[in-house]
């Protein structure tokens, strides 16, 4: 089945892109409950998968919202309002749904799965109350899953929108569909999707169009229409593939100068988030040391520290990663030996 989209000028003056934390928290969830390896995301799940076991959250709300395959409830993707919301913001988009459409969404999802578990029993019954049962265990999903990771993510998806965005001013809105995905294409002022299996068209959605770049939505794009809110269409991001590659490891005798060698290691042993314990054991260093220069470094803005179960995980943030990348490209890579001062 091909799906069409006409567009008028309004609809095209409309078009705009944003980045958007939940349509990240789905298709990544579903891949963690699948089971499955991933060729492109296999570290990050090798990583992320115990501690969703551990925090019991493969047995809870989402795990009953998210199916293995198919539709989705909408009303966990409400519309970004801008370029890129904060989770704060979408979750309060969520917490904020009609009961209506609530129970509009779990109907389709108990057509298309046979049934309803007993979670998503009692959310149809009291959507306003266990709305916000939802919207905590997205929010501690988000802390042990993606958090960390973020400030990587967000690169790649800036990165996707930089360029389609270029592509828009310099060839025109045709070029960005018929280049977004094999299974997408423009002509005739309509877009047309080869594998969404429902009907579309502008009677029954909105004005506009949502673009929203993600690196865990694949290997096809997903629709969301819901009026009067625009559609939106969450399409695999370029660059994905590179995501979880190994960093080159900088020079660091010009850092280690300035921030000291064992902030420098654990810099750059942190290149996928570790809690004190792990960055210990890696490094040599005490807890205590590693604890402090932490401490030092997350001041500094060079790291953030995100919950997950009884632990806190410490990542890089992007002004680390552009530190490191710079003194990558001054010399050949040395890594500095473990030393107990700051």
């Amino acid at each position: 089945m091909r799906a069409e989209l006409t567009f008028s000028v309004g609809d095209l003056a409309q078009m705009r892109f944003a980045v958007s934390p939940m349509w990240e928290v789905g298709p990544s969830f579903r891949l963690l409950r699948s089971g499955a390896a991933s060729p492109v995301h296999g570290p990050w799940v090798a990583q992320v998968r115990p501690r969703l076991a551990a925090a019991g959250l493969d047995k809870g709300w989402l795990a009953e919202l998210i199916p293995p395959s198919g539709y989705v409830p909408d009303f966990l993707n409400p519309a970004p309002s801008g370029p890129a919301p904060a989770l704060t913001e979408e979750l309060a988009g969520i917490r904020a749904s009609p009961a209506a459409r609530v129970r509009r969404d779990l109907d389709r999802l108990r057509h298309e799965q046979g049934g309803l578990g007993p979670r998503t029993r009692s959310l149809y019954a009291e959507p306003r109350a266990r709305l916000e049962r939802v919207a905590e265990e997205i929010e501690t999903y988000w802390e042990l899953a993606l958090a960390p990771y973020w400030a990587r993510i967000r690169a790649v998806l800036d990165a996707d929108v930089f360029h389609r965005a270029r592509q828009v001013a310099e060839h025109g809105a045709g070029r960005l569909f018929n280049d977004l995905h094999p299974s997408v294409s423009w002509g005739d002022n309509a877009l047309r999707l080869a594998r969404r299996h429902r009907p579309l068209s502008r009677r029954t959605a909105g004005a506009g169009l949502l673009l929203i770049p993600s690196v865990f939505t694949g290997p096809v794009p997903f629709t969301r229409v819901t009026p009067p809110e625009p559609p939106q269409l969450a399409y695999p991001a370029r660059g994905t593939g590179a995501l979880w590659e190994t960093r080159p490891v900088p020079r660091s005798e010009a850092l280690a100068a300035v921030l000291g060698r064992s902030r420098t290691l654990l810099l750059t042993e942190l290149d996928s988030p570790a809690s004190t314990t792990e960055l210990a054991r890696r490094t040599g260093l005490s807890a205590a040391g590693v604890s402090q220069n932490l401490t030092a470094l997350r001041a500094a803005g060079l790291v953030s520290a995100h919950r997950a179960g009884r632990s806190v995980l410490y990542a890089r943030t992007a002004v680390a990663d552009s530190v490191l990348a710079a003194s990558s490209e001054e010399g050949p890579p040395q890594v500095p030996p473990p030393h107990s001062s700051g």
